[in-house]
């Protein structure tokens, strides 16, 4: 009789990083962002690794004293085999230099044991058979596809990288002298109004869908890292890394990003391209684009990064996308625990934080259609939560030339706002609150000053 063969797993290896996180309190921001406890296949070091990420998200040691007593409030200390398990893993630990190395063979015995399974799954379906075969290799190929897609581990990559990748053309190395104090975003009256961006705060950049929070944040980033030295992190969850990079590039260089998109650019264009290439690429801005993250994975990525590299900014897009890990029965239990945790990691960071945010359909529905805190989405939390509050509001959006002529019958021969943006500061915990306008161009989805004007390119 043949013994049933195990699926793939590598318990040395599972164990290695549960010691390694015992041993070496940095070990955890390497391997937090690889590997969840359902990759582990024995489950009393899935237990232990869970711990671990408890301790991690509550800002506590991990050694083997915190670890056996959170095993014990959780009551597994015993199932675990006690505190002797603990120092039996870190007393056979080869070496903690090696951790990222044990994840990522704990994390592709994972992915096998997962393909062994959807294997099973496909060939379930094989044997029943039916009519309808394009529907089952269609079920087929989304069950692998979803596994291939699963497998990618992603990280920051500086948008030096994303540029190459995206013009196939070599960056140079960020120069120039180190950043200090207040970010500033590089708008002038938002700068004289906020006073810069205060290390440690929260800003909420919310508005309703197309009206250019993502492309504001973005500036935003851009400003701080190109124009004063800052160094920026940013979370991209709804937008692909070479889609960024493709708005920067077009901001940066005026060219229209459409035509940008389908390499339709002049020969003059192209330089100007070349030009704006270079001067992002010696920016100090790193991107990354995972679609799906966790508060746990943020946080992680952000302190691994800022321990690397000493951040200055971190910019998340957007908050609604963050998954709240279980966190709470509902959603906005969820946002709750997610705003709380974006709060406490711009003053574990001494960093301002931006998350763009949506607004609920509210301001469609009234008129005008200014936003108001009341229009957050799904929580109370983050009005509550955030330093400071600001909405993008642009009439042009909502009203034609000939209507806002009608709304506005005392601006006889007034100018149609084409264009212009208004940033209302709704709240600001420190300051003052109002309201400032800029300029925004919809082709190239770049902001500006209002007074800046428009040289001619080269």
């Amino acid at each position: 009789m043949v013994a049933e063969k195990l699926p793939p797993h590598d318990v040395e290896a599972e164990e290695a990083v549960v010691a390694s996180l015992l041993v070496d309190s940095e070990a955890i921001y390497r391997v937090a962002p690889i590997l969840k406890p359902e990759d582990f296949f024995r489950e009393k070091n899935a237990w232990a690794y869970e711990a671990c990420l408890a301790l991690f998200d509550r800002n506590e040691a991990i050694n083997q004293v915190t670890v056996a007593h959170e095993l014990a409030r959780r009551e597994r200390l015993d199932e675990v085999g006690g505190a002797a398990y603990l120092s039996r893993l870190v007393a056979e630990l080869p070496t903690a230099v090696g951790v990222e190395h044990y994840a990522q063979i704990v994390k592709r015995d994972a992915i096998y044991r997962q393909l062994v399974s959807r294997s099973a799954q496909i060939a379930q379906m094989a044997y029943q058979g039916g009519p309808d075969l394009e529907s089952a290799l269609s079920r087929a190929e989304g069950l692998i596809l979803t596994l291939r897609g699963g497998e990618r581990l992603r990280d920051f990559v500086h948008i030096r990288e994303i540029l190459d990748e995206y013009w196939e053309q070599a960056g140079t190395e960020a120069a120039g002298p180190r950043f200090q104090g207040h970010v500033l975003t590089g708008f002038e009256p938002l700068d004289t109004l906020l006073g810069g961006l205060k290390r440690s705060d929260l800003i909420i950049l919310a508005a309703r869908p197309s009206l250019g929070k993502t492309s504001l944040g973005l500036n935003i980033a851009r400003n701080a890292a190109a124009g004063h030295g800052a160094r920026a992190a940013i979370f991209s969850l709804e937008m692909a890394a070479e889609q960024l990079a493709q708005r920067l590039l077009a901001g940066e260089s005026r060219v229209d990003s459409t035509r940008l998109r389908l390499g339709e650019h002049t020969e003059r264009e192209e330089r100007r391209l070349m030009h704006a290439l270079g001067k992002l690429a010696q920016a100090e801005i790193y991107v990354d684009d995972t679609p799906v993250l966790t508060m746990m994975d943020i946080r992680g990525k952000a302190l691994r990064l800022h321990r690397e590299k000493t951040l200055d900014l971190v910019f998340v897009d957007y908050l609604q996308l963050i998954h709240g890990g279980g966190r709470g029965d509902n959603r906005v239990q969820e946002i709750s625990y997610i705003t709380r945790s974006l709060k406490e990691l711009a003053r574990e960071l001494d960093v301002p934080v931006v998350a763009a945010s949506q607004l609920s359909r509210a301001p469609e529905l009234r008129t005008p259609h200014i936003p108001q805190l009341s229009d957050l989405r799904e929580s109370g939390s983050i009005e509550q939560d955030a330093d400071v509050v600001m909405f993008i509001y642009r009439e042009d959006v909502y009203l034609s030339r000939e209507q806002w002529q009608a709304s506005h019958p005392e601006a006889a021969g007034g100018v149609y706002p084409a264009g212009i943006a208004q940033i209302i500061v709704a709240k600001h915990r420190n300051g003052p609150t109002g309201t400032v306008s800029l300029r925004f161009h919809q082709h190239i989805a770049h902001f500006e000053d209002l007074l800046v004007r428009e040289e001619e390119p080269v």
